[in-house]
């Protein structure tokens, strides 16, 4: 979404008809969640990972505990027998037996989830210099800001999923043999663990082109890749996307992992214009935490490939 299409979105009238729009303090934190919501979903290179979106929320008064998710650690039980014995659940076992078997009680505990990050903004706008209308200025410092701490999920989120990857894989180099090798092992290893869902792959740029210009991605192969344009669907049932090398850590090309199984999070303390004592304007000020969530069985499910062949790995965020 462009800066131009947010802000109509937003529409600036908003920011210059607020309630408190003739008091010292003016707080911006509902158009700024709805401007970190929106640069997500289209700036955040990890944004599969976490179901495409960022739960942000308003107003955050908690200082470490971000919300409460309800989790199970008891297995699902699958009977192998329903029993047709003449006295279970009749006759002689009427009402102390029963013929689906042993009975497991679901029991849901809340687990807290802490932020682990913070943010801040501080910027002052000041009128005899701005050069700009007083409230499209603050409109388009917010976006801006916005865009600006997405890049810092980015960042965060890259991090999150190297320390949770379970499973890790080697590349020796980008040779067409060595990435079939890589993605095959890939793709065993989901199905060997029953993964359900959509699998993807973020890479490096020159594992990416070593793909994009792999034998079987070819149209006679029935390939989704686009050799014109530079782009890749699929390769080995993993949707492949490019990122750039400063988004992955250090020595490492690529992550894998089923889309939607994370969540990440943001809480705005606070986002606001205050006039200044120090010259003729405001302060632009801001600050929240973040941070980011997965369930442990969950975390089966996010592999890392590190790479041998000396140089072509991440560099370290």
């Amino acid at each position: 979404m462009s800066k131009k299409t947010q802000l109509l979105r937003l529409d600036i009238q908003f920011f210059a008809g607020t309630a408190n729009n003739n008091q010292a303090a003016r707080s911006y934190q509902k158009q700024f969640k709805e401007l970190l919501q929106a640069v997500f979903r289209t700036q955040a290179y990890f944004r599969d990972f976490f179901g495409g979106e960022i739960e942000a929320l308003d107003g955050v008064q908690h200082n470490e505990t971000a919300f409460y998710v309800k989790t199970s650690d008891i297995p699902v039980v699958v009977g192998t027998e329903y029993n047709k014995d003449a006295n279970v659940a009749f006759g002689t076992g009427t009402g102390n037996s029963t013929r689906f078997g042993p009975r497991t009680e679901i029991i849901y505990k809340d687990t807290p989830v802490p932020y682990t990050w913070e943010w801040v903004i501080h910027e002052g706008i000041d009128r005899h210099t701005v050069n700009n209308d007083f409230n499209a200025t603050i409109a388009d410092r917010l976006d801006l800001q916005a865009q600006a701490k997405i890049k810092q999920f980015n960042d965060a989120h890259s991090k999150f999923i190297s320390s949770v990857a379970t499973k890790t894989e080697t590349l020796s180099d980008y040779s067409a043999d060595a990435v079939l090798k890589l993605f095959n092992e890939l793709s065993k290893y989901y199905i060997n663990i029953e993964a359900v869902g959509t699998k993807v792959a973020n890479v490096n740029a020159d594992l990416y082109n070593a793909i994009v210009d792999h034998p079987l991605m070819t149209t006679g192969k029935n390939s989704t890749a686009n050799i014109d344009n530079n782009q890749v669907i699929k390769f080995k049932d993993f949707i492949i996307t490019e990122i750039p090398d400063s988004l992955l850590q250090e020595g490492e090309v690529a992550y894998t992992y089923i889309a939607g199984i994370g969540k990440a999070f943001t809480g705005i303390n606070t986002a606001r214009t205050i006039e200044s004592e120090d010259f003729d304007g405001v302060a632009l000020q801001g600050a929240g935490k973040a941070g980011e969530f997965i369930l442990d069985d969950n975390k089966a499910a996010v592999a890392k490939v590190t790479f041998s062949g000396g140089s072509g790995g991440g560099v370290e965020g």
